[in-house]
């Protein structure tokens, strides 16, 4: 896994506690520590970014694998999550550091294009596009989504495009937007089991909605691949992330990603829980054995997750091939 520990003499020998005591914050595990970012790569993507006045949500979330994607890594693609729409949220989740506003700046109309123009300078073949909530917007920012994409594939149709998006409220037409946009994988995280749900994101999300906009992303084109993510460690029972997979499988996502929930600062949500690797190879399995066409688990595993990327690549690659 990314970033991880693979030596597992390392991490078993650690004799911190694992789950949190009441008043308690819980010691960093050697796993879940990661290099500082470096290299010409990185920091040519750093720069261009600036000078575009485009945002990542690697930088913005605090990601801990920025310094490998940014890299290039075990992968030799290098690669950013574009976080579109403005780096302040409408929303404010106990679990998030992007900063929060009733009011952010209007959009940037330039975005779509200044973005597709990035991207086509990096020459890569996988991209990710996500963004901030925007519910002052009437339709969420579906319409600069589905820009941002066309755009894209105007440039480089051959460029897979991942959408990771807000969940609209619940508006299906606006997911419908974008799922016709013409990208390859359409994504909306979960984040959490449904018991927490309240405690960990906006009051304005929950559970059900989240479900429906990925179940109705399958319905607008069979062809999608959905994709969904999890945070453990957030005090959540094995019990209920095993049922969370189940129900995830019987509405027809495709692809999961499973990973260690991190408190980015000390205002937000502490940790309850650090999940060993081994455990996280478990859920690994157990998705497998449910049927997902990818389960990617590990404590340093996030939504936008570089393996998994180059899973769905070449998944999508073949799927071209069998149709011809």
């Amino acid at each position: 896994m990314s970033g991880e520990l693979s030596d597992k003499s390392t991490w078993s020998e650690y004799k911190g506690n694992l789950k949190r005591q009441k008043g308690e914050r819980l010691r960093f595990p050697p796993w879940l520590k990661t290099s500082i970012p470096v290299g010409k790569n990185y920091n040519r993507l750093k720069n261009t970014l600036r000078d575009l006045k485009l945002h990542t949500v690697c930088e913005e979330a605090r990601c801990p694998n920025v310094g490998e994607c940014w890299g290039g890594g075990n992968y030799a693609t290098a690669t950013a999550t574009i976080m579109l729409m403005g780096d302040t949220c409408t929303r404010g989740c106990r679990f998030c550091s992007v900063k929060t506003a009733k009011a952010p700046p209007p959009l940037d109309p330039n975005e779509p294009y200044n973005t597709a123009k990035a991207l086509a300078d990096w020459g890569l073949d996988y991209v990710v596009l996500t963004s901030v909530d925007r519910d002052d917007l009437a339709d969420g920012g579906a319409e600069h989504f589905a820009k941002t994409v066309s755009y894209i594939k105007e440039r480089n149709p051959n460029l897979i495009v991942e959408c990771l998006t807000p969940d609209f409220r619940g508006d299906l037409t606006a997911v419908e937007k974008v799922v016709l946009s013409g990208l390859d994988v359409f994504a909306h995280n979960m984040e959490t089991v449904r018991s927490l749900q309240r405690f960990v994101r906006d009051p304005r999300a929950n559970f059900d909605q989240s479900l429906s906009i990925l179940r109705h992303s399958k319905e607008v084109r069979r062809d999608v691949i959905s994709k969904t993510s999890l945070m453990l460690g957030l005090g959540e029972t094995e019990e209920e992330v095993y049922e969370t997979m189940q129900e995830l499988r019987e509405n027809g996502i495709d692809c999961l990603t499973l990973g260690q929930y991190m408190q980015p600062t000390k205002r937000h949500l502490k940790v309850e829980e650090y999940v060993t690797p081994e455990k996280f190879k478990y859920w690994e399995k157990v998705g497998n054995d449910l049927g997902f066409l990818y389960t990617a688990s590990g404590p340093l595993v996030r939504s936008s997750y570089k393996a998994g990327e180059f899973f769905m690549k070449n998944l999508l690659k073949k799927r071209k091939q069998e149709a011809l």
